[in-house]
């Protein structure tokens, strides 16, 4: 294990802010402080850069098992180390589905095979994502498993919901949930507004969230168990959300960067570089999620990254799959969007994201003496603009190709080793 001094940055974590050189040494952070000069470490020069716990992405798309022609467990691993994530929740919407053990414990020695960031596995609510049968909570949540979801479809039973909040508050787990009512969204490409009658597209309303959202918060109420709400994309989302905060309930939101960055009104070409589920939302919407993110409302910036292969996004609108990818791009999109002291949008993607995850005994920790040397180094000033063969995922499919970005990941340690740096993967 080598020697590694971050030297000169503003350090940033849950204990406030202050400048301080990091001495990383055997996988801890080992000494904190102004004018560290160990003889033997590598010296990074961290000058006008933020160091910081690394992020944490609650909803990550790895596809492995069985897509892996849009990406592998170890492409997507890359792609989050060099979008500074030391930890990501694979999401369950495999083949086969992570329903079940074994599937949850190859995603899990797949990542640790790859060695670039902790890959925490997802279960899915029901088996095989169906909506009929919940899965083996107990033999799931005693492998390892925090999180589960059925994340692509939203669960429509509201009994089978309601039993498996029962089960979550037994067995101290968290569901996150995909609101969708798909009753109502049906063949839908894009928002329900004045855009896609423009555009002569289906619309997805809004009010197909919302019911699932409200139907939720409600069972959290009989239930007393906790709820995570997955990609908030909506005003009156955002509100319901402040609702159930104020009256205390164990409720938590996430919100992807597209959602803050990006409307409906760029699917007038037709592109399917920005259809994704929930579908991109009026600017109301937008500036909605924003304030949710910036008054706390919501806890979480997400990615959703959902690669896709080139081929399937040329598609057709009503053919071609949800999704774009976000690991590489958060940081940039989030800083760039949001009108939030730096600090908060590091809490957004780091500790606040590692406590709902379950991770925060690693993640997300305060950077001292001690402390797991899980950290990231980033550049808040530095624009850029994407270029998709510099990307490390296998698949493309971005909507930010032009659009000037904000704050860039320059180094990221994963267990006090480099996965990335100077913006290149050691791995």
């Amino acid at each position: 294990m080598h020697e590694y001094l971050i030297q000169g940055g503003t350090v940033i974590d849950p204990t406030g802010e202050r400048r301080a050189d990091v001495l990383v040494r055997d996988g801890i952070v080992a000494a904190v402080g102004e004018g560290l000069e160990p003889p033997d470490a590598n010296v990074i020069d961290a000058t006008g850069c933020i160091v910081a716990p690394g992020f944490v992405d609650l909803h990550t798309h790895l596809r492995e098992p069985g897509k892996e022609e849009a990406e592998t467990i170890e492409t997507g691993s890359r792609a989050a180390a060099k979008g500074g994530f030391t930890c990501v929740v694979a999401m369950p919407n495999t083949d086969p589905t992570q329903d079940c053990v074994s599937v949850v414990e190859f995603v899990r020695n797949q990542g640790l095979a790859a060695g670039l960031c902790d890959v925490r596995p997802s279960g899915s609510i029901t088996v095989g994502r169906t909506g009929t049968q919940l899965t083996p909570f107990a033999e799931l949540a005693a492998a390892g498993v925090r999180i589960f979801t059925d994340d692509g479809s939203g669960v429509q039973d509201p009994l089978l919901m309601r039993r498996a909040f029962e089960y979550a508050l037994d067995l101290d787990i968290v569901l996150a949930q995909h609101c969708e009512v798909a009753r109502l969204t049906e063949g839908a490409v894009m928002h329900e507004g004045h855009c896609c009658s423009e555009f002569g597209l289906p619309g997805w309303p809004s009010i197909a969230e919302e019911l699932m959202v409200y139907r939720d918060i409600e069972l959290v109420r009989l239930t007393g168990a906790p709820l995570h709400i997955l990609h908030l994309s909506t005003a009156g989302s955002v509100e319901l959300v402040r609702r159930a905060k104020a009256d205390g309930l164990p409720v938590t939101a996430e919100a992807t960067p597209h959602h803050i960055s990006l409307t409906d009104e760029l699917l007038a070409g037709y592109s399917a570089l920005y259809k994704v589920n929930p579908p991109l939302r009026t600017m109301s919407d937008v500036e909605a999620v924003r304030a949710g993110l910036a008054d706390g409302t919501i806890d979480a910036i997400a990615t959703d990254h959902a690669p896709h292969a080139p081929d399937t996004k040329e598609r057709p609108l009503d053919q071609a799959p949800p999704g774009m990818l976000g690991l590489e791009t958060a940081l940039g999109v989030s800083l760039a969007s949001l009108d939030m002291p730096i600090a908060d949008v590091v809490a957004a993607l780091s500790w606040n994201p590692a406590k709902i995850a379950g991770v925060d005994d690693t993640h997300g920790r305060p950077i001292a003496e001690g402390e797991p040397a899980n950290l990231t180094v980033f550049d808040p000033n530095e624009t850029w603009e994407v270029v998709p063969a510099d990307l490390a995922s296998k698949s493309k499919n971005t909507p930010y190709v032009g659009v000037q970005l904000q704050g860039r990941t320059r180094h990221t340690f994963l267990r006090g080793q480099p996965t990335v740096l100077d913006g290149a993967p050691q791995r």
